[in-house]
């Protein structure tokens, strides 16, 4: 719900009341202004099924006041894979660094990946729990990510100093925030997000002719309709343990690619 409107009771809320608390923002943060708009539309909905007397109809009568806005959506920033190596060499030995390296590694997003903890991990097979998974509640299950030799040499390190976070905060209580791991990133001044990481590793894989299946899943990405997910219900935990295994060794230098000048690329073997 929108804050401005946040006193104010479901039955007296016009169109005009929610235009003018999203008009400031309408154009300059459209993404955040449309959120703040569904929103609003779904506890309105909620309460008039619940038997209150309010109108959602006023959200629809609200967004033709504001008008339409042609916004372009920006991606994040990311490194290319190309230079994924040399940044991964680069990144410092702290807690945000460290936890730099497991997004690239595990190409995960970022709840997900700096909420790790240990006890999520058996073997060499970490379970991310569906509450850190993007998706409606009630619509994710666990995940389930294959870690590489790299991988699980940070898990290790944590087990050692005892800790239940594999990336805990420093004030100690529950892991780093996603503006700690972000601002590593801005002091080295690399020009890309933690978020990127999951493009970096995309575009690798498309261009080593990983499959598209494989790659998506990498991403826990859904991929198919409704029935071809009813049947096929692997999550292909296998194969995307042998293209993290290749992914770890060609970030952390242990094989080079080359290109040629037709812009294919050869994977050479390590030297």
């Amino acid at each position: 719900m929108i804050p401005k409107l946040g006193n104010m009771h479901g039955s007296e809320i016009t169109a005009r009341d929610v235009s003018d608390a999203l008009k400031p923002i309408w154009r300059t943060k459209h993404p955040t202004a449309e959120k703040a708009i569904q929103r609003t539309r779904i506890v309105l909905r909620s309460a008039k099924r619940m038997g209150f007397p309010t109108d959602p109809d006023v959200v629809d009568s609200a967004q033709e006041i504001l008008g339409i806005v042609n916004h372009v959506v920006e991606h994040s920033a990311h490194v290319p894979w190309l230079d994924i190596p040399d940044l991964y060499s680069n990144l410092p030995n702290t807690v945000a660094g460290a936890c730099n390296r497991w997004l690239i590694l595990t190409g995960t997003r970022m709840m997900a990946g700096r909420g790790a903890r240990v006890p999520e991990v058996a073997d060499d097979v970490w379970t991310v729990p569906a509450d850190r998974m993007k998706g409606k509640e009630g619509l994710v299950a666990d995940f389930r990510v294959p870690l590489s030799e790299p991988a699980m040499e940070i898990v290790e390190r944590a087990r050692e100093f005892g800790q239940d976070h594999i990336f805990p905060s420093l004030r100690g209580h529950g892991p780093i925030t996603d503006a700690a791991v972000e601002k590593c990133l801005r002091q080295m001044k690399v020009g890309g997000t933690p978020h990127g990481f999951r493009t970096s590793f995309r575009t690798w894989a498309q261009d080593m002719g990983v499959s598209f299946d494989v790659a998506e899943a990498v991403l826990s990405h859904t991929v198919g309709n409704k029935v071809t997910r009813a049947y096929a219900r692997s999550d292909l935990l296998d194969q995307r343990r042998i293209v993290m295994d290749a992914w770890a060794r060609f970030v952390t230098g242990q094989e080079t690619v080359q290109l040629q000048r037709d812009g294919n690329v050869i994977p050479m073997q390590p030297h």
